[in-house]
């Protein structure tokens, strides 16, 4: 049988026919990202889907197919979709479980940063957070925000002055009545 490729390609053939076989990959996936977005955009056009709702499906779109090329080309290096789906799996489920014991505390570092946007007062305001419309709540002077919680200092008659601190996510979830100066006697 004749030799059709030179001597000194042998050793190479493996990473030609890797090589070859991810372009091809890479470029099937081009052509259908193509397809798939020229197919949209007429959906989109021929049922006046909104643009947001089209761009949102080109991103979803284009997603997964760049996906599923990367895990062809992962296992074209002999790379296995079982190992990569257990360790995605494993990590999703330990970020999901940090994600949920971290809830509390990361509301109220948002929420801080809503409080220092949105100013519904400052510091050293007189303020009240009221149960509902009859029912008065917590009330006292803002002496400081901090990322987790607002001091309030209460002066009450004949108790002395006591210091309550309220989560900040509490701002966003109660009616809140603020005085710029002192409050009403």
């Amino acid at each position: 049988m004749k030799q059709v490729l030179p001597e000194w390609a042998l050793p190479w053939l493996e990473v030609i026919t890797l090589g070859l076989q991810i372009a091809s990959i890479v470029l099937g996936a081009v052509l259908l990202r193509m397809l798939l977005r020229r197919l949209l955009r007429r959906l989109g056009e021929h049922y006046s889907l909104p643009p947001e709702l089209v761009i949102g499906g080109r991103r979803v779109m284009s997603f997964v197919v760049w996906s599923g090329a990367l895990l062809i080309i992962l296992d074209r290096f002999g790379v296995s979709g079982t190992v990569l789906w257990t360790a995605f799996t494993g990590f999703a489920a330990v970020g999901a479980v940090a994600f949920f014991a971290a809830w509390s505390v990361l509301s109220n570092i948002f929420c801080t940063f809503l409080i220092f946007s949105t100013r519904p007062f400052r510091l050293y305001d007189h303020i009240e957070l009221l149960e509902n419309g009859e029912k008065p709540g917590l009330k006292g002077q803002v002496i400081d925000i901090n990322l987790i919680y607002t001091t309030l200092q209460e002066h009450a008659a004949g108790q002395g002055d006591t210091v309550l601190q309220v989560p900040n996510s509490l701002f966003f979830q109660r009616t809140i009545r603020c005085w710029r100066g002192a409050p009403p006697a």
